[in-house]
């Protein structure tokens, strides 16, 4: 063998391609890690989710504005801030950013990628989650430092949130599936401000007429502030009605989205 020979064939041994697509389980790590690097580096979805709740539980807390009952406000604010937090990312957020994806096509291409679309919503689950985490976290932190004294079950508070962002979340992609990119933009943020006003985030729903109460008191953000209220201000149980609420809301959200939604 020549060394010419010698060397091609070197070569193709060494740098001879392997087609076909990465796992799996790398792909959709991929695709969340890029999600979630969309999310925090934009501005819009930063003031959603890190700004307006940190404002809010601040403001609130510190003066005297709203009448939230006995006990420091902050015990009360709190969790309707988490609630907040979570409807921010994965409802209002979600759908604005899934919204444009679709428009522009992205959702589209990716569709036609070695990603199965499941995986690909997939990943934007993950990226809502890892958002929310470091909401928490944050939030947390200023309630300990404002005076927040918080009690119950751990466990329930996370079937609360997990609950509370399947329901968001479904809700969220059906209107970005559904709707166009600047219906979805407007949509999306006039629901964010009206359940913010009417959800038991800030004012307590025994301030509306009885008659108001009852139909607030079904919305996915109503039973998610009065679920975590319950177990973190009141150190009640299982909130198992308001556990229910989201359950129903989560199978409604999703169902609808899976049914419904459109990639072009």
């Amino acid at each position: 063998m020549s060394v010419s020979e010698s060397a091609r064939t070197s070569t193709a041994k060494t740098y001879a391609p392997k087609p076909g697509a990465a796992p799996l389980s790398r792909m959709i790590r991929a695709q969340a890690a890029l999600e979630t690097r969309m999310l925090l580096r934009n501005g819009e979805q930063l003031l959603l989710t890190v700004v307006i709740p940190t404002l809010l539980l601040t403001l609130f807390s510190t003066v005297d504005i709203v009448d939230t009952g006995s006990g420091a406000a902050v015990d009360f604010l709190a969790p309707g801030v988490l609630a907040l937090a979570v409807m921010s990312t994965a409802f209002t957020g979600q759908a604005i950013a899934t919204g444009f994806e679709r428009r522009y096509g992205v959702l589209k291409r990716l569709a036609s990628s070695p990603l199965p679309r499941w995986g690909l919503m997939t990943a934007k689950t993950i990226s809502v989650l890892v958002t929310e985490i470091l909401q928490v976290v944050l939030l947390t932190v200023i309630a300990f430092a404002l005076g927040w004294s918080p009690h119950g079950n751990p466990l329930a508070v996370l079937l609360l949130l997990v609950l509370g962002t399947a329901a968001f979340s479904g809700l969220g992609l059906l209107m970005a599936g559904t709707l166009k990119a600047e219906a979805t933009l407007a949509a999306a943020n006039l629901v964010f401000l009206l359940l913010l006003v009417g959800g038991g985030v800030i004012v307590p729903l025994e301030r509306f007429p009885e008659a108001a109460q009852n139909v607030l008191g079904l919305l996915p953000i109503a039973a998610l502030s009065d679920g975590l209220r319950s177990v973190l201000q009141h150190g009640t149980g299982m909130p198992w009605s308001d556990l229910g609420i989201l359950a129903v809301w989560a199978v409604l959200g999703l169902g609808a989205a899976a049914r419904f939604f459109r990639w072009e």
